[in-house]
């Protein structure tokens, strides 16, 4: 939001500033620093007139043209063309990191970056997937101790908390990683149903007390 009252403090010649061609100023300040400089009586020819309204559109263009890119760069590209690279789908992902952890949709997000021959990504989010079964644990029991000794109160399960910022964590490096506006086709959900089976199972079996059931439990209920 631009403050009127700001750019009525500015000389004219700093006010003539943000109707040059080139500058960084945005759309609206360029209007205001037009309608003060005509208030203190500067005469604008109709050329004059005509290319600070043509700059001020084009400044208008141009942010909506980096919103809508921006809105383009957080959208799933998925699409039916048969021509398109095949990957587990990015919702897929994100509803087994939650339900699941981050194991399983950690590994299938690595292998989505094999795919699109970015291994190092691929790397850096298996090993997160596998840490960060480690680092929920910590934070869960370190959430309850607090709970426990009225630092703060958390309303929510921590057990939602920890693995939706897990989840998410896995959803940035799809972003991160993956080429802009990639259209994809869905691969086979075979897989993903056969690593969620094995990920149920190690889940029931819970040993030494890795894995965290809760999620699980309160879906299947």
């Amino acid at each position: 939001m631009v403050n009127k009252s700001v750019l009525r403090k500015l000389s004219d010649t700093e006010l003539e500033k943000y109707l040059k061609e080139g500058n960084r100023f945005v759309p609206e300040a360029v209007q205001i620093a037009l309608e003060v400089l005509k208030e203190r009586g500067r005469i604008f020819t109709a050329e004059e007139e005509t290319a600070v309204q043509q700059l001020i559109q084009r400044k208008k263009e141009a942010e909506e043209l980096k919103r809508t890119e921006e809105k383009e760069l957080w959208q799933d590209h998925i699409t039916e063309d048969p021509s398109a690279i095949k990957l587990f789908p990015r919702e897929l992902i994100f509803i087994i990191s939650i339900l699941l952890g981050t194991i399983p949709g950690a590994i299938l997000l690595g292998l989505n970056f094999i795919k699109l021959k970015k291994y190092l990504a691929s790397s850096i989010t298996i090993a997160f997937g596998f840490a960060f079964l480690f680092i929920q644990r910590f934070l869960i029991s370190l959430i309850y101790m607090l709970n426990s000794k009225d630092s703060f109160t958390i309303r929510k399960s921590p057990e939602f908390l920890v693995a939706g910022t897990g989840a998410l964590i896995l959803f940035g490096f799809w972003v991160l990683f993956t080429p802009k506006k990639l259209p994809y086709r869905a691969a086979s959900y075979i897989f993903p149903i056969i690593i969620c089976a094995i990920m149920a199972i190690l889940i029931t079996i819970n040993y030494q007390g890795l894995f965290d059931g809760y999620i699980l439990v309160s879906f299947a209920k």
